[in-house]
């Protein structure tokens, strides 16, 4: 190859060079494939403990990231042609080189694997999906919900929903948060096998193509085990989870947004004060089994209607919530609660959804004063964020 396309050809490694540093979590190879008549040969570079290893021509040598550009550009100084494919998790870039031109495009992974005529998804719902089927092929069977045959599994089509529902119902705070820091970090409290995590992971760096980082916390050593081995196998190496008590955790990097997915009774007041005690951008809490607030609230007037355990339980769990969100307001957070999914699939339906949008409301803090002394309360979430109380 001549000096004036290998001169071009080490302008655009350098670029590749700075991007692996900054998508170290994100990279997955570079294939690099080079002709000579009618010869072809091929080097494959990989990333492991931040360096990089070169396999060519029979050997694998060690490389700094910052020898790529001039190893590479050596290699093809001998070859008449240079094909060069760069793969991180959602982007390929190919750089063609021979005497002629060098020539760089990027393409993303969603329309490569769009593009092979996927169209399971069609057959289930007439929606377009969030997650679909094709392009997320490798997170959705990690998770189970795929099946060897490349179809969603009968007995996951109700999962599958529901996943891609909650993708669609966070799909503006994801964007936003995006838009305003780039990089994404995403608690996740009461993690389980984190199969939200996972998903949410592949939407914002596949979909979205921004870098994201998450941490999953969980008291349960074998759902953190579960996590960490679904993590390898994805090779999703911008993930951890930790096991402790979701009390416990304090950040050592800002938090953008904090989600918990079903976390029982006063676990869902845990998560939201680890947001509200590392002052997170944002919070998606989905609750469950609303307990505390029904062994404590009375209210005489309404005793006719509450001496129905069935009534009295339904409205402990409207207040629970309603409480939750006033407290949020209150501490300058810009709420919503929406149904999540359909009653008929679970009572436990609704997604409370904040986003930080200024400082303390102290009118609303009196607010919800008066309204624990009526109700005769003392909920959990008070005294986890008692600082501000």
């Amino acid at each position: 190859m001549n000096k004036k396309s290998i001169q071009k050809l080490v302008l655009f490694l350098t670029g590749l060079e700075q991007r692996i540093v900054d998508n170290s979590s994100f990279f997955k190879g570079i294939v690099i494939k080079l002709k000579s008549g009618t010869k072809q040969y091929e080097a494959n570079i990989i990333l492991k403990d931040n360096k990089l290893f070169l396999n060519y021509n029979g050997r694998t040598d060690k490389l700094e990231i910052s020898w790529l550009s001039a190893r590479v550009s050596k290699i093809a100084e001998s070859y008449e042609a240079l094909t060069l494919i760069y793969e991180e998790r959602g982007t390929s870039i190919l750089i063609e080189a021979d005497d002629k031109n060098v020539k760089m495009r990027t393409k993303d992974t969603e329309t490569l694997e769009s593009s092979k005529g996927h169209n399971e998804t069609a057959q289930i719902a007439n929606r377009d999906y969030f997650i679909k089927v094709g392009p997320a092929d490798d997170v959705l069977k990690a998770i189970g919900i795929l099946g060897d045959n490349g179809k969603i599994r009968n007995d996951m089509i109700r999962k599958y929903n529901q996943i891609d529902h909650y993708i669609e119902l966070v799909d503006g705070m994801l964007k936003t948060l995006c838009s305003k820091y780039g990089s994404l970090n995403v608690i996740d409290c009461g993690c389980g096998k984190s199969y939200l995590s996972f998903v949410l992971n592949y939407y914002i760096k596949d979909v979205l193509k921004k870098n994201c980082y998450f941490t999953g916390l969980d008291i349960s050593k074998t759902v953190i085990d579960a996590s960490h081995k679904i993590a390898e196998s994805l090779d999703y190496k911008n993930m951890d989870f930790k096991i402790t008590d979701i009390r416990d955790y304090t950040a050592d990097k800002d938090i953008h947004l904090v989600i918990s997915l079903h976390a029982c009774d006063t676990a869902t007041d845990e998560a939201i004060s680890l947001a509200v005690r590392n002052n997170a951008k944002a919070m998606v809490m989905v609750p469950c089994c609303q307990k505390e607030i029904l062994s404590q609230y009375s209210f005489d007037i309404l005793h006719s209607i509450t001496k129905h355990g069935v009534l009295k339980a339904r409205l402990a769990d409207v207040l629970t919530d309603g409480i939750r969100l006033l407290i949020l307001e209150a501490l300058g957070y810009k709420v919503s609660i929406v149904e999540y999914v359909s009653p008929l699939e679970t009572p436990k339906n609704l997604m409370i959804r904040a986003e930080k949008a200024g400082g303390i409301n102290y009118s609303l803090l009196d607010e919800y004063k008066k309204l624990k002394e009526v109700l005769g309360i003392h909920p959990t979430i008070e005294k986890l964020i008692e600082p501000y109380f």
